[in-house]
């Protein structure tokens, strides 16, 4: 049986902190989010990159990223653009990172929704009772031509046929379901 050693207590020169540099694994851990971040950008849409402000060699390194197929090459490229990233200013993180959170919980919420269209299909799909209740809280809706789109589902179903009615009635109720985007004038007032 292995015996333990009893420590000395903690003298007060044991008790003072060390400097204030973060741990190895830390400073990892840190890097290695850095390095998401990167990869977040290289995997942003066109448009969505462009709307970030980047340094000019850390945009070079994105777009170069972009283009390499190669998966050791662009592993390596990742490791870079993290480099670069950990030259950045905290301040440029963070605003980076606070856009691609959002743009992460828009997405979230656009895929909640193109389910719970999904789901209402599928329900109007089963149940006739469920072309009633939609109707009830989206009257505007095109009555005749939604009953001929689910009978056409119906029977695409039955045979085996392409789904051009199933995705049709996906269409009709994204427009019904999910309001378009609001835009803005250059007041600021809604259009």
């Amino acid at each position: 049986m292995r015996k333990h050693r009893h420590l000395p207590p903690p003298s007060q020169a044991d008790s003072a902190p060390e400097d204030a540099r973060p741990s190895k694994s830390q400073r990892k851990r840190d890097m290695t989010a850095l390095q998401q971040y990167g990869e977040e950008l290289v995997n942003l849409p066109p448009e969505r990159f462009k709307s970030i402000t980047l340094p000019e060699p850390l945009q070079d390194a994105v777009l170069t990223c972009r283009r390499i197929t190669h998966h050791e090459g662009r592993r390596r490229q990742l490791q870079f653009i993290g480099k670069l990233m950990r030259k950045l200013d905290p301040a440029v993180i963070r605003d980076i990172a606070e856009k691609t959170e959002g743009w992460r919980n828009q997405s979230r919420t656009e895929k909640a929704s193109l389910h719970r269209i999904e789901a209402q299909r599928d329900k109007l799909l089963k149940q006739d009772a469920a072309l009633t209740d939609l109707l009830a809280q989206y009257p505007d809706m095109d009555v005749p031509h939604l009953r001929n789109l689910i009978r056409n589902a119906r029977k695409e179903q039955l045979t085996g046929a392409p789904p051009r009615a199933y995705r049709e009635i996906f269409q009709v109720l994204k427009q019904t379901l999910i309001p378009p985007p609001r835009r803005h004038t250059e007041e600021g007032e809604n259009a």
